[in-house]
């Protein structure tokens, strides 16, 4: 009776990873051969385990990324799409997320960007920061929207205590005037040590005409290009190899 009373004051004091633990301890005759310093050591490692697995869960889910189980682990850097493994393994150690850095993937379609950025930001994510994909367009949509419900500056705030923000597909659609202020606003609010991850077909050197106002362009660029690592993929289409049969070379 007392044991049951203790499993239900665990949980009630939301220590669910403690309560399992004490309860398959005292199915193992093994455990019952320890210290108690031990035995209570082993609950409070389960404990914290369970805290890691249950905010990475968290933080995955509030991610919302394209691709939840791209993984740096098993991003194949052996096809010749210019990749660097060295400078992968020191990105996926989310120091640059620390120094509020960027990361800029520039390639062709079917190269594999979005799934980078997953990949990273997954890693991300491990390392406990809060991180938001969204496709670049759909912000800006999701803006503008904001704008008429009354909702744009809540929103801002949102974004802005974001860790780490994936902005993929920038560039695929001409923007207006309005979006480009947004855009300076929402990248403004991320100088102060908040990063931002960036895929894009159009090469960097392309950005500027693509934002087609030479006062807002220089300000966009200043605040992503200049504190950046850049990730130009190259080669052929990904997609196309798989679609390939194996037979053919």
């Amino acid at each position: 009776m007392l044991t049951q009373q203790t499993v239900t004051h665990l949980r009630t004091l939301r220590l669910d990873g403690m309560a399992r633990a004490f309860e398959e301890q005292l199915t193992q005759p093994l455990a019952t051969g320890l210290a108690f310093e031990d035995r209570f050591g082993l609950l409070v490692d389960r404990e914290l385990a369970w805290r890691d697995t249950r905010r990475l869960e968290r933080l995955l889910k509030q991610a919302k990324l394209k691709y939840p189980d791209a993984c740096i682990e098993n991003l194949d850097t052996r096809s010749a799409r210019g990749l660097d493994p060295r400078q992968l393994a020191s990105l996926a150690g989310a120091d640059w997320i620390r120094s509020g850095h960027s990361i800029l993937i520039t390639g062709a379609t079917g190269l594999g960007k979005t799934w980078l950025a997953c990949a990273l930001g997954q890693a991300a994510c491990r390392h406990g920061f809060a991180v938001l994909y969204t496709r670049f367009s759909r912000l800006l949509e999701e803006l503008r929207i904001a704008h008429g419900d009354g909702s744009f500056s809540r929103r801002l705030q949102q974004l802005a205590r974001t860790d780490l923000l994936i902005l993929d597909d920038w560039g695929l659609a001409p923007i207006g005037q309005p979006e480009r202020t947004d855009l300076l606003e929402l990248l403004d609010d991320r100088t102060t040590g908040k990063a931002t991850l960036i895929t894009s077909q159009l090469p960097v050197e392309h950005w500027y005409a693509y934002l087609n106002d030479p006062t807002l362009a220089d300000a966009i660029l200043d605040r992503i290009v200049h504190s950046s690592h850049r990730l130009p993929l190259k080669g052929d289409s990904l997609r196309k190899k798989a679609a390939t049969p194996a037979t053919r070379k």
